[in-house]
Order: structure tokens, then C-alpha cells, then sequence
């Protein structure tokens, strides 16, 4: 990390120019916007099974926001969007959203999901301009991931990405959250699925961001014992990265085309080079995954506020952004909100 230029707690007034930058000297280039809070699943890890209450649709960004929003931060330099939830496939203007962010030049734009609804949004996605996607399934047992669901819907996964593939997509991610002593025995499986179908499976740590805070360190299962099994069974080259990236990626040595990546997301966080923002899906814009404070962005909207000063509420957010989360420090606090209601 670059050292700060001056106390991060107090620094003075934001850069009003420039590129999106913190006093650490991290650049902000990756958004992930949140499109709604609802979803069609239950995960033990992330909320109730009874669900959260849910925002009200007049609460939710508009489809006209959302846009105006996106070309805000692409003026800003912004060039990597990733649209969330909740579950955004549950949201009907999703392809549109979809369509408006991809004609922005030259950015990335993929979609985070459960997969459930893909079967049938999949090629409306990629019409819209999608080329890449990542859908989340903790495992591939029909009866655990029921468990962990809390909805018998494995099959709708599977179909959903067979439905990715044939809509060309690529790649398409699998994220996996891995939990010890519930699905850390399916790490191959899960490496075998990546080799054998070509998929990208990224294995990410247990983090403390569910509504019940039934959340346990002991349950995490480190990111380098997850790799240490899957090379045991397979030989896996790395992949060179230009960039800071969250991941360490790996290959297949035997040329296959599928990847891996592994995410210390408890044990050995990225903060020093971590990119990322995020708006959430009533338009609250945070710095941090795990932000204490956020700025509101929706109520300067439709307060009729102009580009101008919506730029001086993000730069000055993210100008007290905080070195990092101290999730492995006695002091950590967590959220007050679950990722269901931050976006992934």
C-alpha cells in the first residue's frame, strides 16, 4: 500500500479532480452495484429462513438511477461494473439495466447470481451485451445444498449454467464459499467440476456477514489448505496477474481449460490494493465491504442534485476510506448489515 499523504481520519478536503483515489493511494475502479435486495434463496450463512424484510420498490434505485449512476462513475474512470444482489435476477428490468451499463466504452460488466433463473435470462443477458458471469453454489451434493439453501434447487443450477455456456458466455465463475465441517470435503469436486467442464471456480473463506451472526472463525477454512487438497489431486500452475487482484489464480498443468482461484478473504485480506466500491440496492454508496458509514446517494438523486456535487459525495467518501477492516484484529466490527443487503 501506498503510504498516506496525510491521517486518513482527518484528511482535509478530497481530491476534486483526477482519478477516484483514497489517501493510501488506491484507485477505486471496480463498482458493484446492487439492483435489489430480495432472493430467491436462503443460505444459512447470509440470512433468516424466513428472509429479511425487504426494501419497498419506491425504495429500490430506479432502472433511470441506476444508469445515471453508472455513467457518473464511468466518467470517473470506472471501467469494471458488477451488477448484484440479493439475487438481481429477481429483478424484471435486469436485462435492461444490463443493456445500459454495457454500451459504456470499454468497460467489463458481469453479473453476480444464484443461477436458479438463468435457465431462461441467460441468452436475454448476453443480447443485452453481457459477456461473462459468475454464479454462486456452495456444493455439489443435491441434499447439501438444499441444506445450505434452504431450497431444493441444485437442478435449477446446473441448468442454469449449461444455459450460460450455450449463451456463450465466458468465462462463466462458480464462487464457492467454503465452510469447515460443512462443504470443505467437496473441494476436488469442485476442482473437478473446473478441469473437466471448463469453468472458473473461485474457493472463497467464511466471512462474518450473515443476518444471524451465527458466524464462527472456527468454520473458516483457510484459503491454503483449500489449495494444498486440490493439489493433492491436481498439478496446477499459477497465473501471472499485472494487477493486484483478490484471487491467487491457477491453471491446470495438463492444459486443461477450466481455472481456480483461492480468496483469503479472512485469513490474509486484500485491503492494501482493494479497488472495489459498492452501491447498494436502496443507493447507499459504500467504500468497504465491511463500511461502518455510508453515503446517500439515492436522497441527493432525487433531491435533484447535480453530477458536480453527486462527484464531490463519492470523491469525499471515498477520500476517509479506511486502510482496511481489521477483521483479524480484536477491535473488528462488524456491519450492522448482512451481504444480502450490502450486495456481493
Amino acid at each position: 500500500m501506498t503510504a498516506p499523504k496525510t491521517d486518513w481520519r482527518n484528511p482535509g478536503p478530497a481530491p476534486t479532480e483526477g482519478p477516484l483515489i483514497d489517501t493510501f493511494g488506491r484507485i477505486a475502479g471496480d463498482l458493484r452495484i446492487s439492483v435489489i435486495d430480495k432472493c430467491n434463496l436462503r443460505c444459512t450463512y447470509c440470512m433468516p429462513a424466513e428472509g429479511l424484510p425487504w426494501l419497498e420498490k419506491d425504495e429500490i434505485l430506479t432502472v433511470d438511477e441506476i444508469d445515471r449512476l453508472a455513467r457518473l462513475f464511468h466518467s470517473l474512470g470506472v471501467r469494471e461494473f458488477k451488477i448484484t444482489g440479493g439475487e438481481p435476477t429477481v429483478r424484471r428490468e435486469l436485462p435492461e439495466i444490463v443493456e445500459r451499463v454495457c454500451a459504456l466504452d470499454d468497460v467489463d460488466v458481469s453479473i453476480t447470481t444464484n443461477g436458479l433463473l438463468l435457465d431462461r435470462l441467460a441468452r436475454p443477458l448476453a443480447d443485452a451485451g453481457l459477456r461473462r458471469i459468475t454464479v454462486s453454489c456452495d456444493s455439489l451434493l443435491r441434499h447439501r445444498y438444499a441444506e445450505m439453501t434452504r431450497r431444493d434447487a441444485f437442478e435449477k443450477v446446473t441448468a442454469g449454467l449449461a444455459a450460460a455456456k450455450e449463451a456463450g458466455l465466458d468465462p462463466v465463475k462458480i464462487n464457492c464459499v467454503v465452510i469447515r465441517g460443512t462443504n470443505d470435503d467437496e473441494a476436488v469436486d469442485f476442482a473437478r467440476l473446473a478441469h473437466d467442464g471448463g469453468y472458473d471456480v473461485r474457493f472463497i473463506e467464511y466471512m462474518p456477514l450473515d443476518a444471524e451472526r451465527t458466524w464462527e472463525r472456527d468454520k473458516v477454512m483457510p484459503a491454503e489448505e483449500t489449495l494444498a487438497a486440490v493439489s493433492a489431486a491436481y498439478e496446477l500452475t499459477p497465473v501471472a496477474q499485472d494487477t493486484p487482484q483478490p484471487a491467487t489464480a491457477f491453471r491446470f498443468a495438463d492444459g486443461a481449460p477450466g481455472a481456480l482461484g483461492f480468496i483469503p478473504s479472512v485469513t490474509n485480506p486484500f485491503c492494501d490494493s482493494c479497488n472495489r466500491m459498492r452501491i447498494t440496492a436502496e443507493g447507499a454508496f459504500r467504500v468497504c465491504l465491511f463500511a461502518l458509514e455510508e453515503t446517500d446517494l439515492r436522497s441527493a438523486l432525487r433531491a435533484g442534485t447535480d453530477d458536480a456535487e453527486l462527484e464531490r459525495l463519492i470523491r469525499e467518501a471515498l477520500w476517509h476510506k479506511w486502510p482496511g477492516h481489521k477483521i483479524n484484529h480484536p477491535d473488528f466490527v462488524r456491519p450492522d448489515r448482512s451481504m444480502s443487503m450490502i450486495g456481493g
